[in-house]
């Protein structure tokens, strides 16, 4: 009887790969590691991508920041970016009575990650270190989403008066008391002087996820004027700018470099020395970073994608050789060329979608034990172009071994041993 139908090559395809599984699966293994080296840096670029625009959302919209030196440095800073003059006060209240302007926060930061020496917040016999001391305004509710666990932000009175108040981060509080204690109302004690807890900020959420300790959960927020009496040498200030709405922006932005720039009295040939930023940076720089992910990713994958497919290649080859007579026998039967590539393209497509799922299975598994130090998210996309491309894979490494067994001569084939 004829065998010259689709259902009966794509039978016979499946049958051969089950009777050779080893050989099957030591021919897929390239594509069995390009898959799930797609998977796997595809579900940590995924989940970092998540963590940043949840963080960048955390600030806010319609906000710019503006620095002395840029947010984020590559290489070591120029002697010229190192002068550049502090922004002051008096800046941030002019950029205040801008049109478009509905809050400014001057600030001032003492990170003892980079300065020398570090001061610790005491509550009784507990203390906590290496804490981030921060000076604001009361306008930082306005410019900043902040997200309190109890109590809140200190008025503007407070501020006027330079009281003796402070913001906890969330770790700094935890460290300093019990969990059925409430931190607001209790007196800490930081560099000798006793301030008054008024609020405690959520957790925030770590970029990097895992069980990192984010920085900023360590840190202590005083009224600006309170901030100076602890740190009165401290003068490199930091400006946030929140502005109406999305359609000022331009404007914002353009009024606050203008008063800058004529303030630091700079001439139309002179480059800025500030930089006006926003979330929208943050974003931008990640994806520049994750680009470059992305590529190390494709070349990565591709390299096995390759071995794996000129392994198919030659292992279809070896097949075509081993099964000369069976294919004599087939067309002898009435199975035409057409039957014939039908078959071993079948079967070299099917090895590679089987190592393509194969990939994508442990490229879960291996998501799920990255969670464990890193925000890891599966990408169904990237799930479903490793499965194309592996089947694309198949189909372009097996053509040939297919084509060369359809255009097999019958009558040699039979006198084939």
């Amino acid at each position: 009887m004829p065998m010259n139908n689709a259902r009966e090559s794509i039978r016979m395809a499946m049958d051969t790969i089950r009777t050779n599984k080893l050989r099957s699966g030591l021919t897929v293994l390239g594509i069995v590691i390009g898959v799930t080296t797609v998977i796997a840096i595809s579900s940590i670029i995924s989940g970092l991508n998540n963590n940043v625009s949840s963080l960048v959302s955390s600030f806010g919209t319609n906000l710019f920041w503006v620095w002395r030196m840029p947010l984020v440095q590559t290489s070591r800073p120029s002697p010229a970016v190192l002068n550049r003059p502090k922004l002051t006060p008096e800046e941030a209240s002019q950029i205040a009575q801008m049109p478009g302007v509905v809050a400014v926060d001057a600030g001032l930061r003492y990170d003892p990650r980079f300065e020398a020496g570090s001061f610790s917040i005491q509550y009784g016999k507990k203390k906590v270190s290496q804490t981030i001391l921060q000076g604001d305004m009361a306008s930082m509710a306005q410019t900043e989403n902040l997200h309190f666990e109890s109590g809140g932000m200190f008025t503007q009175e407070e501020a006027n008066r330079h009281s003796n108040v402070v913001i906890l981060g969330h770790d700094t509080a935890a460290q300093l008391f019990e969990p059925w204690q409430n931190p607001i109302g209790k007196e800490v004690a930081v560099d000798g002087q006793v301030f008054t807890v008024i609020g405690v900020f959520k957790k925030v959420k770590s970029v990097f996820g895992g069980s990192g300790k984010n920085p900023e959960d360590n840190r202590a927020v005083f009224p600006l004027g309170t901030f100076l009496k602890l740190h009165p040498e401290e003068d490199d200030y930091f400006i946030e700018v929140k502005y109406a709405s999305p359609q000022a922006k331009q404007l914002v932005y353009d009024e606050i470099e203008s008063v800058l720039r004529r303030d630091r009295k700079l001439r139309a040939d002179q480059a800025d020395n500030f930089v006006i930023s926003s979330p929208d940076s943050i974003t931008r720089l990640w994806n520049e970073i994750t680009g470059g992910l992305a590529i190390f990713m494709l070349a990565i994958s591709s390299l096995g994608l390759m071995v794996g497919g000129i392994g198919v290649m030659n292992i279809m080859l070896v097949s075509v050789t081993e099964r000369t007579r069976e294919i004599g026998v087939r067309k002898a039967l009435g199975a035409t060329r057409k039957n014939i590539l039908l078959q071993f393209s079948l079967e070299a497509t099917t090895l590679c979608a089987v190592g393509g799922l194969v990939g994508i299975l442990v490229g879960g598994v291996i998501t799920l034990a990255l969670r464990i130090l890193l925000p890891a998210t599966m990408s169904v996309m990237w799930s479903v172009t490793g499965f194309a491309v592996s089947c694309g894979i198949g189909l372009v490494f097996g053509i040939y071994p297919a084509w060369k067994a359809a255009t097999l001569d019958p009558i040699e084939a039979l006198r084939y041993e």
